[in-house]
């Protein structure tokens, strides 16, 4: 070991010796820093959590902070996306490039920058939808630096379970989100369901969710869901087969801008005579979704049973009394009775003009 440490120390000295006169001028003992061109930068939020409703306006917080105070480049890019639920894709929302802005898909004509400074690139989005729920990615690029932020956009609303006609457990994930689209909803994220379970939501059918997860929420443990002796929770199936699994399904809805209500008759009404009479109202057979909505958000009440879009009868009791649902407040259901003989009132949903 010695003889070879020896050496080493003498190859070491000679190539420092032959350094020294190829590079005589050459200082040795000094430290080189490099730096990157241009000041850093990090983006941030002053809220990761936004909460609005359908139809209306939202400011998705993105700020840009510098360590020196410069103007902005002309060659920043500024671009928003929105990540899908199992964040394996980004769907492009807006970019902006100096005077280049370009909005995309659903989004155009409804996004805009905020630009109170050439450090604000909040992102201002009009007419909220359903489908706008979820989260957004705030991406600044400035030369090599880049920096991200992400922000949640969320949605005061209902969430609520559905079958259709057909009986439970028929829908594959894509029957489940039209199921949901055709009652003026859309399928429930795992934080809408668990937010609604936090609120007292006690369902023992399990449903699909946007993730393509079935699951179903249980705040009183039973023998037939999951166990009396377990705790109270959400019961999970895990990602299921979208094609081929069939379950029901959980739907979201928010607020809607037009009027619901219950079309006062002479007499009950089939199916068809009750959707004639909300057309000769100057409305429309009202949608499950509606009926939730109008509920929930605005604590609708009314102990009549009526007929809906899908042919169900239901009726909303925001104030639990005797004969109508005397132990909790609930959207009771009554079932899909016969649309050719069974005689019901019927709710409606006029548009707002």
């Amino acid at each position: 070991m010695i003889p070879v440490l020896i050496c080493a120390l003498v190859s070491l000295s000679v190539a420092e010796t032959n350094l020294d006169i190829l590079y005589p001028e050459l200082e040795h003992s000094r430290t080189i820093y490099v730096t990157e061109n241009g000041p850093k930068f990090n983006v941030m939020a002053e809220q990761a959590k936004v909460v609005t409703r359908r139809g209306g306006n939202v400011t998705l917080p993105c700020l840009i902070q510098r360590e020196q105070q410069l103007p902005a480049s002309r060659k920043m890019r500024i671009k928003w996306t929105k990540l899908t639920s199992d964040y394996l894709k980004e769907v492009d929302v807006f970019v902006a490039m100096g005077y280049h802005k370009r909005s995309y898909g659903t989004f155009q004509g409804r996004v805009q920058l905020q630009g109170t400074s050439p450090m604000d690139a909040s992102l201002v989005m009009t007419d909220v939808t359903l489908d706008d729920y979820g989260r957004y990615k705030c991406e600044v690029i400035d030369g090599l630096e880049d920096d991200t932020v992400v922000v949640s956009l969320e949605l005061e609303g209902v969430v609520f379970p559905y079958f259709p006609r057909l009986g439970r457990y028929n829908l594959n994930f894509y029957d489940a989100e039209r199921a949901c689209q055709d009652q003026d909803a859309v399928v429930a994220s795992f934080d809408q369901l668990y937010e609604a379970w936090r609120g007292g939501m006690d369902w023992c059918n399990a449903g699909w969710l946007s993730d393509g997860s079935v699951q179903y929420p249980i705040t009183t443990p039973r023998e037939p869901c999951g166990g009396r002796n377990t705790v109270p929770g959400i019961r999970n199936y895990g990602l299921r087969d979208k094609d081929k699994s069939h379950y029901d399904v959980f739907c979201f809805t928010s607020f809607h801008k037009g009027k619901f209500y219950y079309l006062i008759q002479s007499s009950k009404l089939t199916y068809d005579e009750a959707v004639r009479a909300c057309q000769k109202d100057g409305a429309q057979i009202a949608k499950v979704g509606q009926m939730f909505a109008a509920w929930k958000l605005n604590k609708y009440d009314r102990c009549d049973a009526g007929w809906l879009a899908d042919a169900s009868v239901r009726y909303p009791i925001y104030h639990p009394r005797r004969r109508c649902s005397p132990t909790e407040a609930a959207v009771r259901f009554n079932g899909f009775p016969d649309k050719k003989h069974k005689l019901y009132g019927v709710y409606c949903y006029k548009e707002n003009n």
